[in-house]
């Protein structure tokens, strides 16, 4: 349970952050408390994946609109009937170039994108539709060719009883899988994969440094860790596998958090982790932030000397 205002809000500055300098960002929220009972991370992810579709679609200019309003009732979307109970709706606006008909039907499929090649994933808007759906509520789009796009995230306001308003209220921000601008090393052999996992963490608001295999890493990374805040590798590569390279990164970058990350549980099977943590393969893009998040903070929180 949380307010969903005071959340938008506390998301305003990675939203700025994604949409970037020449894009102006309003927000609009209620003077009254809205509540509903939703996962959060999830919730702040897909703010994020609706901020960079619509910084994409206004390239990289433009007024973006966050506004939240209360007690709304949920429209006839998609042909499925609307609802008398009330809603909170979190609205996206943007003044891009908007959704060609022939391409709206499809905007919340998965792997569906109009963008070239290494430029986006097509899995923000599916998985927007998807929290939308788990959570009870849905999401619209209305858009006009040349004037922009709204996407509207409905989810079920419930009541809550003042003593425990402060509930889900201040969560700890470890939890979640947004960055804050933390430089991340991926190490990693497969081309495809290695665009996947970059693109999926600049959306998440991290910035991110590729090297396409250990030995590549280590000359990024230097004799001093060149500022980075975690390295996050693929465990089976040529030459020098993650784990051999993250045992070197202990003894040389102690302080250096390092992610590995394998879909061959009979290598990790025989060899062990070593200790470090581990991402199994297929992971979704929160899986991945969380972690980092989680791996970027406690070394943050951990005292020095």
């Amino acid at each position: 349970v949380y307010e969903v205002g005071e959340r938008l809000r506390s998301v305003t500055e990675m939203v700025d952050t994604v949409a970037g300098a020449r894009i102006r960002l309003v927000v609009e929220t209620p003077s009254e408390p809205c509540f509903v009972k939703a996962d959060l991370s999830q919730f702040e992810t897909a703010l994020i994946n609706m901020a960079v579709n619509a910084r994409d679609a206004m390239e990289g200019e433009g007024t973006l609109t966050l506004r939240l309003v209360r007690e709304s009732k949920l429209p006839q979307i998609r042909g499925h009937a609307g609802t008398h109970t009330a809603f909170a709706a979190v609205s996206l606006s943007d003044t891009g170039t908007g959704i060609r008909p022939d391409q709206l039907g499809r905007i919340f499929e998965p792997f569906f994108t109009t963008k070239e090649v290494g430029k986006g994933t097509g899995l923000g808007l599916s998985q927007v539709f998807g929290f939308a759906k788990q959570s009870g509520g849905d999401v619209d789009v209305e858009t006009r060719l040349g004037h922009g796009t709204t996407f509207t995230l409905y989810l079920p306001e419930i009541t809550v009883e003042a003593d425990d308003r402060t509930l889900g209220t201040t969560p700890a921000e470890i939890s979640s899988p947004i960055g804050a601008g933390q430089s991340v090393l991926v190490v990693e052999d497969n081309l495809e994969v290695g665009r996947f996992a970059t693109q999926i963490l600049e959306d998440l608001g991290y910035r991110t440094t590729w090297a396409v295999n250990a030995e590549d890493a280590l000359q990024k990374l230097g004799a001093t860790g060149n500022g980075f805040d975690v390295v996050f590798s693929d465990v089976v590569m040529p030459g020098m596998g993650g784990i051999a390279l993250a045992k070197r990164l202990r003894e040389r970058l102690p302080g250096l958090p390092v992610l590995l990350a394998s879909g061959y549980s009979h290598v990790l099977a025989q060899d062990g982790t070593e200790g470090f943590e581990l991402l199994h393969k297929p992971y979704s893009a929160e899986q991945l932030g969380r972690i980092l998040r989680q791996l970027t903070v406690s070394r943050l929180n951990t005292p020095v000397g």
